[in-house]
């Protein structure tokens, strides 16, 4: 039987649990507290052993970190003859140069974060370079740039840099600036895989501009009103965590009644992943809206995302609030920065993301992928540019009994976009995420669900009971024994029901 509880729930049950118990006997409490003694020191030895060594993995990657980027620079150069710049090189900039506000907010700019200016191509190829170009201002988050070694802060009696959100070197923005400026490049990287999955996009005219879109509509004959659901997948994944999931579970009144939406968000699955895109979320929002509202003409549509996918969830709803008719978000990356943070934002969610601990390894893959430029490229050149290996070894070695859909859009990315995707929203959007939930808070009348899984050790239960908390009519659920991805492979009829049940909900009111 699974298990759910609601939050509601779970708070009245410890108040009971506070109550009672004085009864148990003078041995069988000095039991119990000797019990308790041995394994607070027990966690207290692991917690220490896992720093200790943390300390000595960590500060052996930033050596490795720095000898890659040498490797790399040589490589590339020798490959594709560019000389290619890098963020931690950049960085390393700093002191060399006087540091220059490339852009600043009003109001609030230090929770806005650094933006740089971004020179618009223009409209079609026949126009005159120097015509109708056009200024705009892109989001970056400081992330990229500044990492402090663990070393570093280990040493520091606080830790994380003090706060470097609106300033950085020119040799930053320069690098930037020739980044987003360059014509777009069609052909991969070395680095990237080349396979038709991956690199489909570059092949038909205009599809770069498009996001692979999975559409499962009611069939033509279908007796009811049509309804949109956009679903969003979270960080390395695609439109298969939907498809081959709660897609086949939903009943055939739902499959006749909606018409349902799976994206691969830009620079994942089988959409484009351009070399010179800096992943930002305008990027994420604008490919969205012209590969799904603008595309299949959506007035009013039901949003379901997963993780990452929460965050650009959020923007779209803020920015079509008449448009969603209900929300559900599966695990978003919400960690409320304390005042004391305030001024290093997204430094404080990296950290909270990307802890910098061997253990647990969840916890290591993501500090590998947000730490450091070079290591997670590397990442990425043995995992993603073979996967057509790795997913044939897997076949073989598990006798072909398994699906490998997750692992196939787990590898399906280039490092450019993971690890901008990574910074620039997830990172970057750490002072976006209160406006974004006050808005739909006190703006929004749609319904919204937020859900959770108890022994999620990527993004702890707390980010949802704070969601929770920012958005007082959300319905909040914490399911017990799931996790990041069980939350729903596993128990795709259960969450097919709820979604049914959702959308049914929102359309009664």
């Amino acid at each position: 039987m699974h298990l759910a509880s609601c939050v509601w729930q779970e708070k009245a049950a410890g108040v009971g649990m506070g109550v009672g118990g004085g009864r148990g006997g003078e041995c069988g409490g000095g039991w119990r507290r000797r019990k308790v003694s041995v394994k607070s020191v027990a966690s207290a030895a692991g917690c220490a052993l896992n720093c200790l060594v943390s300390l000595v993995v960590f500060s052996v990657l930033d050596v490795v970190d720095m000898v890659l980027c040498v490797v790399y620079k040589v490589v590339d150069y020798a490959v594709e003859a560019e000389w290619k710049a890098c963020y931690c090189t950049a960085a390393g900039a700093r002191a060399a140069h006087k540091d220059v506000v490339v852009g600043v907010g009003v109001g609030a700019p230090r929770i806005l974060g650094p933006k740089v200016v971004r020179l618009l191509p223009p409209p079609s190829p026949s126009s005159s370079p120097a015509c109708c170009r056009k200024m705009q201002l892109e989001d970056v988050s400081d992330t990229l740039y500044v990492r402090a070694s663990l070393l570093a802060d280990a040493t520091k009696s606080k830790p994380g840099p003090g706060a470097p959100a609106l300033t950085f070197s020119p040799a930053v923005a320069e690098m930037i600036r020739g980044k987003m400026d360059r014509p777009p490049r069609q052909a991969p990287c070395w680095s990237d895989c080349d396979c038709k999955v991956c690199h489909s996009w570059s092949a038909a005219p205009g599809s770069a501009s498009l996001l692979y879109v999975h559409v499962q509509a009611p069939p033509p004959a279908a007796p009811t009103a049509t309804e949109d659901v956009v679903f969003i997948h979270g960080f390395i994944s695609s439109s298969v965590f939907w498809t081959e999931t709660v897609f086949p579970a939903f009943s055939a009144a739902a499959r006749a009644r909606y018409r349902m939406f799976a994206v691969d968000l830009l620079g994942f699955g089988r959409s484009p992943k351009p070399a010179e895109s800096l992943y930002t979320l305008r990027e994420h929002v604008e490919m969205i809206e012209r590969s799904v509202l603008q595309r299949y003409r959506l007035r009013s549509f039901h949003v379901v995302a997963h993780s990452l996918g929460s965050v650009l969830a959020l923007a779209l709803a803020v920015k079509y609030p008449d448009a969603v008719k209900s929300l559900t978000l599966l695990a978003p990356p919400y960690f409320p920065v304390p005042e004391s943070e305030a001024g290093a934002a997204t430094q404080y969610v990296m950290r909270r993301v990307a802890p910098r601990r061997v253990w647990p390894p969840i916890a290591f893959g993501a500090s590998m992928a947000c730490w450091y430029e070079h290591v997670s490229r590397t990442i990425c050149l043995t995992i993603c540019r073979h996967h057509r290996t790795w997913d044939r070894l897997f076949r073989i070695f598990t006798r072909n009994r398994v699906r490998t859909f997750l692992i196939e859009a787990f590898m399906c990315h280039t490092h450019n976009a993971a690890w901008h995707t990574l910074h620039n929203i997830i990172c970057g959007s750490a002072g976006r995420m209160d406006a974004y939930l006050d808005v739909v808070a006190a703006q929004l009348s749609c319904k919204v669900a937020l859900f959770h899984g108890r022994d999620d050790e990527l993004l702890p239960v707390e980010c949802t009971l704070a969601a929770g908390a920012r958005v007082p009519r959300a319905r909040v659920t914490v399911y017990d024994r799931k996790d990041h991805i069980t939350i729903v492979v596993g128990q795709e009829e259960l969450f097919a029901a709820e979604l049914e049940a959702i959308w049914r909900s929102a359309a009664a009111e």
